[in-house]
């Protein structure tokens, strides 16, 4: 089965031989137009007409009020954890399932993760679990919630819409309401994905994208962060910018600051990718019906969007029997420069997040032994 899997993915994308990747970026349009534009205007740092034009055009595809470009999803996250109240000491709840970014990024904060369970239809946080989770751990002081094992504030919840696959979203964000939780999304794989009519990452008080050189819409490094909240924008523009005040000449600071803003350059090159965007995410669409197809006829499962999703389709998933066939499987594709992978190594047993709070993660582990991601490029029609 596995030669002709192997097949069906070399005449699905046009390529008898040679290598396959699992996700290549597609620069298709005003790309070079924008970059050398930039290079002659000389503005290629952080302050350009493309930055602007960017941040315009994210709140236009995902509906939040208000976008702040920074240099990469990372660093996006880190300033969203901030910005939602987050302090040294809490801890913050997410899953396992999530690229080490997530919790990377909580460690930056100097809070701890606290994983929890995903559903194994979305691959993304379960609110069933969530809700189990939190009402046997937390309890309600003075309108902030606490870990009663720990002793610690839980300060927010941020899970991952998990490659490019919205979750259950608003049951995440109404179970975070109920325990005055904020939310914040790590909307990183998920740009042109949507949930029940809503952009993922605009559930929340704030949601982070990141425009990596694998993602749907790239500029090598970039990311956003989404809120609809006016203060919480115009605080993450200034720490972002080094937290320093408007003045002609004068470099005066008024507290500590982050170099997070988006160079002009990427910005151009993003802006022609957006332009783009709804003809990538309806050419994934497409490829995921035809994987689709194909996959069940040979009783293999497909991972697709659940009800009231609509997904970008960032990676496509395939599970497969066990551990071993997962292996086997990734051994023999890559021997045959057919590029697959495996989910990430859980992030809760990484050296150093394996001591950190955790709920059941059973779901979570059947996923990681069964998981493959296959080649997701946007197709060339040929």
């Amino acid at each position: 089965m596995y030669n002709e899997i192997i097949g069906f993915i070399r005449e699905t994308f046009h390529t008898p031989e040679g290598f396959i990747p699992l996700h290549e970026p597609r620069f298709t349009g005003n790309e070079r137009k924008y970059v050398l534009d930039t290079i002659d205007s000389t503005f290629v740092s952080s302050v350009g007409a493309y930055v602007t034009r960017f941040e315009e055009m994210v709140t236009e595809i995902t509906g939040a009020k208000h976008a702040i470009a920074v240099v990469n999803g990372t660093c996006a996250l880190h300033m969203a954890i901030l910005l939602a109240g987050v302090e040294p000491g809490d801890e913050v709840i997410t899953q396992p399932l999530t690229f080490a970014a997530t919790a990377n990024a909580i460690r930056h904060a100097y809070a701890t993760p606290h994983f929890v369970d995903v559903d194994e239809d979305t691959m993304g946080m379960s609110p069933e679990r969530l809700q189990r989770h939190l009402s046997a751990i937390a309890v309600l002081r003075d309108g902030r919630c606490y870990n009663k094992s720990t002793g610690k504030r839980i300060a927010a919840c941020i899970p991952m819409h998990t490659f490019g696959l919205p979750l259950r979203i608003d049951e995440i964000a109404a179970i975070c309401e109920k325990y005055n939780i904020p939310l914040v999304e790590d909307a990183a794989e998920s740009l042109g994905s949507f949930y029940k009519g809503k952009h993922t990452g605009t559930f929340g008080v704030l949601g982070t994208l990141s425009f990596n050189g694998n993602k749907t819409v790239t500029c090598g490094g970039g990311g956003a962060i989404l809120t609809n909240d006016g203060d919480l924008a115009r605080k993450a523009k200034h720490l972002t910018t080094t937290a320093k005040l408007p003045h002609p000449w004068a470099f005066v600071h008024d507290e500590v600051g982050y170099n997070y803003r988006m160079p002009n350059l990427n910005a151009a090159l993003a802006c022609a990718q957006l332009e783009q965007l709804s003809g990538f995410v309806e050419n994934k669409r497409e490829l995921a019906l035809i994987y689709k197809d194909f996959f069940q006829s040979k009783g293999i499962p497909f991972v697709s969007e659940i009800e009231g999703a609509s997904a970008n389709y960032w990676l496509m998933t395939i599970l497969l029997r066990d551990q071993t066939q997962r292996d086997d499987f990734l051994s023999f594709s890559n021997e045959r420069k057919v590029m697959t992978r495996p989910a990430w190594q859980l992030v809760n047993t990484l050296p150093m997040y394996k001591d950190c709070p955790a709920g059941d993660l059973s779901s979570a582990r059947r996923l990681a032994d069964r998981i493959v991601n296959i080649p997701s490029s946007v197709r060339i029609k040929k």
